[in-house]
């Protein structure tokens, strides 16, 4: 093992700092363990899955990729084999009452969850424990900007036909759902939950502005951009975004996010429409 102590003992895990790095207990096996660096109290995501293997993948690429390597944020894939149960190390049984497919065991997933805890605030604001999960309440924006203000936070990645609902109301454990579909495991969803909360922490994407800009910021989707060359098969730049005249062209670009939010989401324009109201804003019963 690496520095913790075997799961299946009641060792508890340890943390260890040395200046401003930090080397957090893992029960990853060391084969699998990356030699990046870590800055004391990064934000990290302990992620509970079946395929550790499947970890970083997309994250370990561009922005994120590279603020995880000079240890801006750290990640520790949990494998849940780890505490299966028997010479086989199952992890699943059939469900009770019968029906297709098998269930992950609770007191399998709690032992993971429990190792995951290890040297973590109690409070769920500071350190969120989350299930990937189709019928769990959809992922927005904010939720990504409040759990990147956290210390880091816990996933469990689901597989076959769920997890026994007894360890996720005894764990407390919050259910997440990216959108109305299924996928074959959680581990596409954390990838993509994960990557939403990193990129909004203080010096991974660098430009504050940019986040300031992006769709769901405002309650509204992104305006249209476009770039060189001026014209392209006929297609020209709007003449506002070349003309300099910047309050034209912050006007420009509200309009056509407003317009753009009321024909493809019109959730968030309801939504939208319904803050402008109550922060008295006299153009609120404007229509575009």
């Amino acid at each position: 093992m690496s520095d913790i102590d075997d799961p299946r003992s009641d060792g508890d895990p340890v943390m260890r700092s040395h200046g401003r790095l930090a080397i957090s207990a893992s029960v990853r096996p060391r084969e699998l363990m990356t030699p990046n660096p870590r800055l004391k109290d990064a934000w990290t995501a302990r992620i509970i899955t079946l395929f550790p293997e499947a970890f970083p993948g997309t994250l370990g690429l561009s922005l994120t990729g590279k603020a995880l390597n000079e240890g801006l944020w750290a990640l520790e894939p949990i494998d849940l084999r780890a505490f299966g149960v028997g010479k086989h190390r199952n992890v699943d049984d059939t469900p009770a009452g019968g029906g297709a497919g098998m269930v992950l065991r609770p007191d399998v997933v709690d032992r993971a969850l429990g190792v995951a805890a290890a040297g973590t605030p109690g409070d769920r604001a500071r350190w969120p424990v989350l299930y990937l999960s189709p019928r769990g309440k959809p992922f927005r924006q904010a939720d990504a900007e409040r759990w990147s203000k956290a210390e880091g936070m816990t996933l469990l990645c689901g597989r076959f036909e769920g997890v026994d609902e007894r360890v996720l109301e005894a764990r407390g454990v919050e259910e997440v759902s990216l959108g109305d579909f299924v996928l074959t495991g959680g581990e596409i969803a954390a990838q993509a939950l994960i990557d939403a909360t990193v990129r909004l922490i203080p010096r991974v994407l660098g430009n504050r502005d940019s986040i300031e800009e992006e769709s769901f910021s405002s309650g509204l989707l992104e305006h249209p951009q476009y770039t060189r060359p001026a014209v392209w098969k006929d297609r020209a730049v709007p003449e506002v975004l070349l003309s300099g005249h910047h309050a034209r062209i912050e006007t420009w670009r509200r309009d056509e996010a407003e317009r753009l939010t009321k024909q493809r989401r019109p959730d968030l324009w309801r939504a939208y429409r319904g803050d402008v109201a109550d922060d008295g804003d006299p153009g609120g019963d404007r229509e575009l």
